[in-house]
């Protein structure tokens, strides 16, 4: 790699600026967007509020239920009923990592959502209350840890399906880049004043990298920029294209500290408009560009492209043309930083074409890729190579509790926002329901490095340690 031999970068960073910012909607909450994430939510597959009618709905879905829990092995879960009765299950076999939970059924339709819809029912009857724990990650972490078995099943089941459920998908149209815009801002269009109140100072919305066991938000979020530059070589003067701009965290890092040219791009709205009144307030505004541009639209040629966990927002049908895109717009010899929140590849074949929780209540439209996934489409459609992998899935475990933990303490700023107690217990599970993921590797966060045909290492330089 052509990194400068340390952490440093190659340009001579100036003082930090002010980071104290107006937000564009500083007065405008939107609880009307957070109602209508929920509403795309609301419907269910499966019918359980209409099985719930039925006692013996009920009872069915309790049996099966308690029947599954009883097989529970490694943790400890201890279930209060409605009834008053008290259900033990499990019991670690590996004390190292003993995990224990405790919930409480509060309505009998918890039931039937988690025996008929599986993650997306579990997120459900938190949401409304019909279940209630005071440590949902250790909940989720024991669900994972007991449910290989079934997960192995039907991995084995979509090696015999998977083939033509894949045909099926290619043969439909792809997403609208409307639609796509409308998912997008489900999510990150809620209102930037809602997430200045877990996020840090510097608005990142990604994993941070704990250089330090007692480093803060902030000192992490500019530590893993840092890194991934570091990583690229990034030098005064190169231009820099990043896809996802997120509320403008990397383009202001790159440009300030390390002397960029930055043109960042992102489809959210609000973002765009946040991104820009911040850049615009940066001591090195006039190496910052803002723009509104969908990927498949984007030209020019860069030294350097970045984009950190916005592949997620990407069909895994449109990989191929991502990637091509990002090989047109890249200088042979450049460099290409990826963060991306990927599943192991022995699942991805299945998840991608199933809808969990995630994908349900936080995130429409989302795709989680596999390294496996990405590496076999920029081998078929481009030229690039990869030079470096790396996993940091600890540190966004403690990012995540991090950000619970801000945002659990930030209770009357949420209600001031006009977000209702479903929105807050929702917000509260996904976090806690991503910790558990990443601290099981039920998911992992990496970032890769891709260089273009024609770049060569610059002498012995490694990865930063």
């Amino acid at each position: 790699m052509t990194a400068p031999a340390s952490d440093e970068p190659t340009a001579t960073p100036p003082s930090e600026p002010d980071r104290t910012v107006t937000g564009v909607d500083a007065a405008e909450p939107e609880p009307g967007r957070a109602g209508r994430l929920l509403e795309r939510a609301a419907g269910s597959r499966f019918g359980p509020l209409r099985l719930a009618q039925t006692r013996t709905g009920v009872s069915v879905a309790r049996s099966a239920v308690l029947a599954l829990a009883g097989r529970i092995r490694d943790g400890d879960l201890v279930v209060a009923d409605l009834d008053g009765r008290v259900h033990h299950f499990g019991g670690s076999s590996v004390p190292t990592r003993e995990l224990a939970a405790r919930v409480e059924i509060r309505d009998e339709r918890a039931w039937l959502a988690l025996a008929t819809e599986g993650s997306i029912g579990l997120g459900r009857g938190y949401i409304e209350g019909w279940w209630h724990s005071d440590d949902p990650t250790s909940v989720v972490q024991i669900l994972i840890r007991n449910v290989s078995g079934l997960d192995e099943l039907r991995n084995r089941v979509n090696r015999v399906t998977g083939r033509l459920n894949d045909t099926a998908r290619r043969a439909l149209p792809r997403v609208s880049r409307q639609r796509n815009r409308e998912d997008i801002g489900a999510h990150y269009d809620l209102s930037n004043d809602f997430f200045r109140l877990f996020l840090d100072p510097t608005m990142t919305y990604s994993s941070g990298v704990f250089t330090e066991p007692d480093a803060d938000l902030e000192q992490a979020s500019l530590a893993k920029y840092d890194r991934l530059l570091a990583k690229l070589g990034l030098a005064r003067g190169h231009r820099v294209l990043e896809i996802g701009t997120g509320w403008g965290g990397l383009a202001l890092r790159a440009a300030e500290r390390w002397g960029a040219q930055v043109t960042s791009t992102t489809v959210s709205d609000r973002q765009l408009d946040e991104a820009t009144v911040r850049a615009g307030a940066s001591t090195a505004a006039d190496r910052i560009e803002i723009i509104g541009r969908d990927w498949r639209d984007l030209d020019g040629r860069y030294d350097r492209i970045v984009s950190i966990e916005m592949i997620e927002a990407v069909d895994w049908r449109d990989y191929d043309r991502f990637f091509a895109t990002i090989e047109r717009c890249l200088t042979p010899d450049g460099l290409v930083g990826l963060q991306a929140i990927c599943v192991p590849d022995r699942r991805w074949s299945r998840t991608k074409n199933t809808e969990d929780f995630i994908r349900r209540f936080v995130f429409p439209g989302g795709f989680l890729p596999s390294i496996g996934s990405m590496l076999t489409s920029i081998a078929r459609t481009t030229r690039l190579q990869v030079l470096d992998v790396e996993d940091f899935s600890a540190h966004y475990a403690e990012t995540l509790q991090r950000w619970r933990a801000r945002f659990d303490a930030r209770g009357p700023d949420v209600e001031k926002l006009g977000l209702d107690d479903r929105f807050r217990r929702l917000w509260r599970f996904y976090l806690a329901y991503c910790e558990a993921g990443f601290l099981e590797r039920h998911c992992t966060v990496n970032q890769l490095v891709l260089t273009g045909p024609e770049w060569r290492p610059d002498g012995l330089t490694l990865r930063p340690a």
